[in-house]
């Protein structure tokens, strides 16, 4: 009884939020929907858009090949992108949070709390995100190089970016 009241309940939102974008033109709704999945948390909402046909069918289902085993594209989420890689130093669970944020979700970069907040939700979070990003910036070849900061404080909001060599670092720990 209580799974049908939860698929009633989610039908009526569905039948709302359809209503409410009905109206507005592709843009718009991509924006509403982007914005909505980003205030609640939803995971994943932004490629997850489908486009159906006609008849209701979802045209990704023959459209998209499955994802080759061990490819950025094959994990659903950061934990199984995480247990694929097996980090073990604190450096290396910021090179694999920040892969998660810049290839998977495919964003030009990342900010160092983005990073640790995916960490703690697996239970690996960090009480300084930024000396691990900072061991990243000094290797040679850099992993990863900070793009920007935002506020005097050392404390500031600093964003970054995987280099080359960073990305394949963490497609090797994937490979084995």
């Amino acid at each position: 009884m209580e799974d049908q009241k939860e698929a009633d309940s989610e039908f009526a939102a569905m039948q709302s939020v359809y209503t409410a974008l009905e109206g507005l033109n592709e843009e718009a709704r991509a924006r509403v929907l982007d914005y909505v999945s980003s205030r609640l948390g939803v995971v994943g909402a932004q490629k997850a858009r489908p486009t159906f046909t006609q008849d209701g069918h979802d045209k990704r289902e023959e459209e998209v090949e499955a994802p080759e085993p061990g490819s950025s594209s094959s994990f659903g989420s950061f934990a199984e992108l995480y247990d694929a890689t097996q980090p073990k130093s604190q450096p290396e669970k910021a090179l694999v949070g920040g892969y998660w944020l810049q290839v998977c979700d495919a964003a030009d970069s990342f900010d160092s709390f983005s990073v640790n907040k995916e960490l703690k939700n697996l239970g690996e979070g960090m009480a300084n995100i930024t000396s691990a990003l900072d061991a990243l910036k000094t290797q040679k070849p850099a992993l990863c190089l900070q793009l920007k900061k935002a506020g005097k404080s050392r404390q500031a909001r600093k964003t970054y970016k995987l280099t080359v060599a960073g990305i394949k670092a963490v497609e090797a720990m994937i490979g084995g």
